[in-house]
């Protein structure tokens, strides 16, 4: 277990700093990022090869839904890659961290945020590795509403065809986007079939369960043969009710009864 004191990689550390940090710089993109946060506390806690995020060795990982950073951001802070200071510079003038990572911050691998970008990215990565007989392994986690995008399916072709094990894609699938949900915008189902069909080994699980998604990425085949695809099933800010499933919580900022009834609630979440 990674412990700085009592800052341990846990769920409710991570949605309680999302919480105080986009309250703070009052900002959105807050149901974004909780729908992430059981997904970035299992990769950084269990998951991720990362002695310091210059070694040349270590995983790479790629943020692609970039506009939920401020859950990357606390999983930087709690492995002590972020001081208070920075993290409070959330969104501030001047501050090092903006809405989006980007790739001169220490553990961010890649600048993200234009959408349909990072699964590109991380098919670079894991071919360079291939390439280099590198043991690293790149992860690259994706919302449900990227696989609109053309760019999306020419790297799960490119993926494929050069059978990149040694990639592994979560989909952050919640359902839902910035101004409606997925299923009217651009109906996606069955993704699992659709990934399949494209050559790629698929597992499904609940994104919402630690031990699920442990499991399953552990129990994946990287040195040979297909490159995977986890979709996790999640729901859109999770762990504050009135959040939940709500387009609205995409850019809305909370007031400050709002925010005094997420920090309650965020205690409860299993």
């Amino acid at each position: 277990m990674n412990v700085l004191g009592e800052k341990t990689i846990t769920s409710y550390n991570i949605r309680k700093i999302i919480l105080e940090q986009s309250k703070r710089a009052n900002v959105g993109h807050i149901g974004s990022a909780l729908s992430i946060v059981d997904i970035i506390a299992v990769l950084y806690e269990n998951i991720l090869s990362i002695a310091y995020p210059e070694d040349l060795e270590r995983d790479r990982f790629v943020l692609s839904k970039g506009h939920a950073a401020l859950a990357l951001y606390a999983a930087f802070f709690l492995k002590g890659w972020l001081t208070q200071k920075e993290l409070d510079s959330y969104c501030a003038d001047g501050g090092c961290l903006g809405v989006h990572p980007e790739h001169f911050l220490k553990g961010v691998d890649f600048s993200t945020g234009s959408l349909g970008q990072g699964l590109s990215m991380g098919a670079g990565a894991a071919l360079a590795a291939s390439i280099k007989k590198s043991s690293y392994r790149t992860f690259v986690l994706m919302s449900d509403a990227e696989c609109n995008e053309g760019s999306v399916w020419e790297a799960i072709m490119f993926a494929a065809q050069h059978k990149l094990s040694n990639l592994i894609v979560i989909i952050d699938y919640n359902r839902q986007q910035a101004f409606g949900y997925t299923k009217d915008v651009l109906n996606l189902d069955p993704l699992n079939k659709r990934w399949e069909a494209f050559g790629w080994d698929v597992r499904q699980v609940d994104g919402h369960d630690v031990s699920e998604i442990m499991r399953t990425i552990q129990g994946l085949s990287l040195q040979s043969g297909s490159p995977h695809v986890i979709i996790a099933n999640t729901i859109f800010g999770k762990g504050v009710s009135y959040m939940e499933n709500k387009i609205k919580w995409h850019y809305w900022p909370m007031s400050d009864q709002e925010y005094q009834l997420a920090l309650q609630e965020i205690k409860a979440v299993k």
